[in-house]
């Protein structure tokens, strides 16, 4: 994740990050370009249509039109927002429980070996399910027609968690906790399976195909259609027009696309590496 100063705004105008969205968008932009201007040439030059032709009354289509794509857009966002927001809440659940967790053990037990068990383990969780939520195939386990090589079988975070509830289990049987302990280990048991579950689910289930269909194939039409009524008040100013109509509608839809599935490498995406290293660090500490 980009660690940025939000008061020095002047520098976002003037400074080009790597996963700025012109980067992504230059070559398309330079191809919407050429096409506006050789519609341009070919309707102002070529066929000498001046202003009172009907072609004029296209930009009240396109008026109608905006209102309607801005709203897709503003939904489009912030669905993905959310999406992205509430994994970074989940893991935010993922270090409290841990640190919950790591100081009932601190006070419960006494012996060194299991101590160093649940120190080794409570991390080890976090690890496991970072490299299950960075598996691309883990986003394709709800897909019918995808055959995976992935063994569903052996869910590693559940592993992880059926070995450090298999201890909990013998620490009782052998007495070494009591069962109001185990009890209120429990909860926190639990909430490791929830959070995990709640993470699957954003990663495994992206956003409505033909409404993400539907909304790039607006863009397009939308983009293509400008040139023909506005070049005839416009001229070849029609060309850096279009380009920037259409670098900010794509600019939202590639936004939304990365920040919709927060577990993956992009930069935007959530810091759950640094996050598990965190855990592991703070329970080393505790327990």
């Amino acid at each position: 994740m980009i660690a940025y100063n939000t008061k020095e705004w002047f520098s976002f105008i003037f400074h080009f990050h790597k996963s700025d969205t012109i980067r992504q968008l230059f070559p398309v932009m330079i191809g919407i370009g050429i096409y506006a201007g050789i519609v341009g040439y070919v309707e102002v030059i070529y066929f000498g249509i001046d202003e009172n032709h009907y072609l004029k009354n296209i930009p009240v289509m396109h008026g109608i039109l905006g209102f309607v794509i801005s709203l897709l857009l503003v939904f489009r966002t912030n669905t993905a927002y959310d999406r992205w927001w509430e994994a970074r809440k989940l893991w935010g659940g993922l270090v409290n429980n841990s640190r919950n967790f790591a100081i009932k053990l601190s006070a419960i037990l006494k012996d060194e070996n299991d101590r160093k068990f649940f120190r080794k383990f409570i991390p080890g969780y976090a690890s496991i399910l970072y490299k299950h939520l960075n598996n691309s195939e883990t986003a394709k386990q709800l897909f019918e027609d995808v055959d995976l090589e992935l063994d569903h079988h052996k869910h590693k975070p559940n592993q992880v968690k059926q070995m450090m509830y298999n201890k909990i289990n013998a620490l009782y049987e052998s007495k070494k906790i009591t069962g109001d302990q185990l009890i209120i280990l429990n909860a926190e048991l639990v909430a490791f399976t929830d959070i995990c579950g709640a993470c699957e689910r954003i990663k495994n289930t992206p956003i409505p195909y033909s409404y993400s269909a539907f909304i790039k194939k607006f863009i397009f039409f939308y983009i293509m259609t400008l040139p023909f009524g506005y070049s005839l008040s416009l001229g070849y100013y029609v060309v850096p027009v279009v380009v920037f109509i259409f670098y900010v509608l794509a600019s939202l839809e590639l936004i939304a696309e990365e920040i919709e599935d927060p577990f993956g490498d992009d930069e935007n995406d959530l810091p759950i590496k640094k996050i598990s290293e965190n855990i592991k660090k703070h329970v080393e500490e505790l327990i």
